[in-house]
């Protein structure tokens, strides 16, 4: 028995590893954007669409790769998702011209996007409790927000971009033979059936269609709406609205990493404890009353509980993540988990845009009031699913 929960907790472990290497590939790119428009000549909004296509390609393939997961089992897919991150970074740290560079830039992120629904479907067939072992294994992507985008900084300045994007290649690679060694092969669930089959849309709707995953799909779609928004402009909204400073928004940027890699885990134990739709509303308080209070009210003291509350609401995907595996049968887990991950995580990274666009048409703090709302809304829909037994 305690040979079975060593080899459960290395599985964990290396899946969480993976996760982080392919967010971190992701994340060094944002800090040398400036390097990279005076390397090739371009504007800002070339290389953001490249990064919003990056965002885009990475949930695209979310989809696919439960299928990919169905026909050759799941290490290999997750063996795929680092090898082609180490790949594709060390293509973009030698792009010679901007086309490759782009090109490079969008395979990094449908390879990458192979990762996050194949682990979580590997990680139910090796856990009971998978509420926390999926907010372990999400801690991945909050840990490399931490490291990555100081460590690229570092790096730019010191040896160039290039050398700052190759940092992706160096967390892949170890990871990459890690995995391969100390994980068992899985048996893939439909070996022999066309995966043509698997794209016919009428089982594909039936599974959105079934009112517990539809329900869970749209609380999904507006809480990663104000994930994707925070990511992209909190360090610029502390600098526009509170009068930050940029070393100061830096700093409070990564603590809210390092809280939501943290509460995670909690949030994932309290959804298996309490329940799917406690938990996630629980979040749901946290993440807007510290949205609130970053608008609001000024000072130190509120700026620390805001980040508190904010890293802490936005692990939601600990608890409403396990609700859409608990309405999934065992053979439906790997392309039924990857096709909710594309329609949320699609949708849902227009938070960016819209974020944007309301702060450029408004203010930041309309902006950022708009998105303690959409929580607040998340909350009153589970509210009342609870209140009324309405069994969504």
């Amino acid at each position: 028995m305690l040979e079975r929960w060593r080899y459960r907790e290395t599985v964990l472990a290396l899946c969480t590893l993976a996760f982080f290497a392919t967010m971190v590939a992701r994340l060094v790119i944002s800090p040398v954007v400036p390097d990279i428009t005076d390397e090739f000549a371009v504007s800002n909004t070339v290389v953001g669409i490249a990064l919003t296509g990056l965002w885009m390609t990475y949930f695209l393939s979310q989809f696919p790769s439960g299928i990919l997961a169905d026909r050759f089992g799941e290490k290999r897919i997750i063996l795929v998702a680092i090898g082609g991150t180490a790949v594709t970074s060390l293509l973009i740290a030698l792009s010679p011209i901007f086309a490759v560079f782009l090109l490079a830039t969008l395979a990094l992120g449908a390879v990458a996007g192979l990762h996050y629904s194949v682990a979580t479907t590997l990680l139910t067939r090796t856990y009971d409790n998978i509420g926390s072992a999926i907010g372990v294994h999400n801690g991945g992507g909050p840990l490399a927000g931490l490291v990555a985008p100081a460590l690229a900084a570092w790096v730019a300045v010191t040896y160039g971009w290039r050398a700052a994007v190759a940092i992706g290649v160096v967390a892949a690679v170890p990871i990459y033979l890690l995995f391969s060694w100390r994980v068992e092969p899985t048996e893939p669930r439909r070996p022999d059936q066309p995966m043509r089959d698997r794209l016919e849309l009428g089982p594909l709707l039936e599974v959105l269609s079934r009112p517990p995953i539809a329900f869970t799909v749209c609380l999904a779609i507006a809480c990663a709406f104000v994930w994707q928004a925070i990511a992209s402009f909190l360090p610029t909204f502390l600098i526009a609205h509170r009068g930050h400073s940029q070393t100061l928004a830096g700093a409070v940027f990564s603590a809210y990493f390092v809280v939501q890699a943290i509460t995670q885990v909690g949030v994932g134990a309290a959804s298996d404890r309490y329940g799917r739709d406690a938990a996630a509303a629980g979040c749901m308080v946290f993440g807007a009353s510290g949205l609130a209070l970053l608008v609001a009210v000024p000072g130190w003291l509120s700026l620390a509980v805001a980040i508190l509350f904010v890293g802490t609401g936005l692990g939601w995907g600990a608890a409403l993540l396990p609700k859409v595996m608990d309405n999934l049968s065992e053979s439906e887990r790997g392309a039924g988990f990857g096709l909710v991950r594309t329609v949320y995580g699609v949708l849902g990274a227009l938070g960016s845009v819209g974020t944007g666009l309301l702060s450029d048409l408004f203010s930041w703090a309309v902006a950022f009031s708009v998105l303690a709302g959409l929580m607040a809304l998340v909350f009153l829909a589970l509210v009342a699913n609870w209140l009324f037994d309405l069994g969504y």
